[in-house]
């Protein structure tokens, strides 16, 4: 499967005005394939908070999206309402979900774009214009993961044969290649053949139902491993190497990923195993000092004790299910980004790299 023919995880259907956005429920993948229609603000909120759509880039261009459809209800000859509007609309998406520094991005993009025309422009014509900002992020989003993949494949030397992931950075996670899964789609482009290791990735299982199936799709070797596996995987010798994404980085490097990823890391650094975070620059939070500031989403219960309508727990048992957890930069090798490999991770060497144009 290459770029030409890959699955679209997000599109825009019509007009500024009128138009919707369309995208894959992720949460009937690999079984059923099934576009969703967001013709409402509602529908985006509610698609980001229950995972129909993931992944901290797809998460901010969807709600870039999302800002222009909130403004579609507005009356387009009251300009106080319309920016009333935009400010509730920009709230509401906002507090889908917590972590991913994406979503915040995206829409302060978007708000700081309509504040910038008011007065300059007809609204119907800043609507015009907010949707063609938001298809700019889509469009440098596809860039963006392509530049991280021809980076990222560089790592991957001649004594790198397998690999491992955790939870699902590829496609179905951004607009085209993805992140973590563009290193290895851009590793396959070039020749480079890969045997991947994927973690399953609980309690959502992103890993068995995303990543495995989004690898084959593109006819690249891949292992299905419980989470709980890996160590016994790395003692093998099985494992060269480690590429995860990322939903927020602080400034010194602290990287927040999917809960278990920082398992991962420990278990990387114990075998001698290089562990690479791949991640666009918009996933950077250099207001945050570490990783100690990011707030980490905590999910309803019912995912762990009824995963997928089974209930697999006693009642009244308690829960505790974070969404994320933390790998503190020095367990991380590099970060791969659009505008380089930061290496060591170091809050020196992150500026630095951030500032390449």
């Amino acid at each position: 499967m290459s770029a030409d023919n890959a699955v679209e995880t997000l599109s825009w259907s019509g007009c500024a005005v009128t138009g919707h956005l369309v995208m894959i429920d992720q949460t009937l993948l690999p079984s059923e394939v099934r576009y969703l229609e967001c013709r409402d603000v509602s529908t985006v909120w509610e698609a980001i908070k229950m995972l129909r759509v993931r992944g901290a880039p797809a998460i901010g261009i969807a709600a870039a999206y999302g800002f222009v459809i909130g403004l579609q209800s507005t009356n387009h000859e009251d300009e106080g309402e319309y920016y009333r509007v935009a400010q509730q609309t920009a709230e509401y998406l906002a507090s889908s979900r917590p972590t991913a520094v994406n979503l915040f991005w995206a829409l302060n993009r978007m708000q700081q774009l309509c504040h910038s025309l008011r007065g300059e422009l007809e609204l119907t014509e800043i609507t015009q214009k907010l949707l063609e900002e938001a298809q700019t992020i889509h469009q440098e989003d596809r860039e963006m993961c392509r530049s991280i993949g021809q980076f990222g494949a560089k790592l991957l030397g001649e004594d790198v044969h397998g690999v491992l992931t955790h939870c699902n950075a590829g496609g179905l996670a951004t607009a085209e290649y993805g992140t973590a899964l563009s290193v290895f789609f851009t590793a396959q482009d070039m020749g480079k053949e890969l045997h991947v290791f994927v973690d399953e990735t609980r309690p959502l299982l992103q890993g068995a139902r995303l990543t495995a199936w989004e690898l084959m799709q593109r006819g690249i070797q891949a292992t299905l491993i419980c989470d709980s596996m890996a160590a016994q995987v790395m003692k093998e010798g099985r494992v060269h190497a480690v590429v995860t994404g990322a939903d927020r980085i602080a400034a010194n490097g602290d990287s927040a990923n999917k809960i278990g990823t920082y398992s991962v890391a420990v278990l990387a650094r114990a075998h001698g195993i290089p562990f690479y975070v791949a991640a666009p620059s918009s996933t950077f939070d250099l207001s945050l000092e570490s990783g100690d500031q990011i707030p980490i989403e905590e999910r309803q219960p019912e995912e762990i004790t009824h995963g997928f309508g089974r209930q697999t727990a006693p009642d009244g048992i308690e829960v505790y299910n974070p969404a994320f957890d933390v790998t503190p930069a020095d367990y991380i090798d590099a970060i791969i980004t659009e505008k380089g490999i930061i290496q060591p991770v170091t809050f020196e060497n992150i500026n630095h790299i951030l500032q390449v144009l």
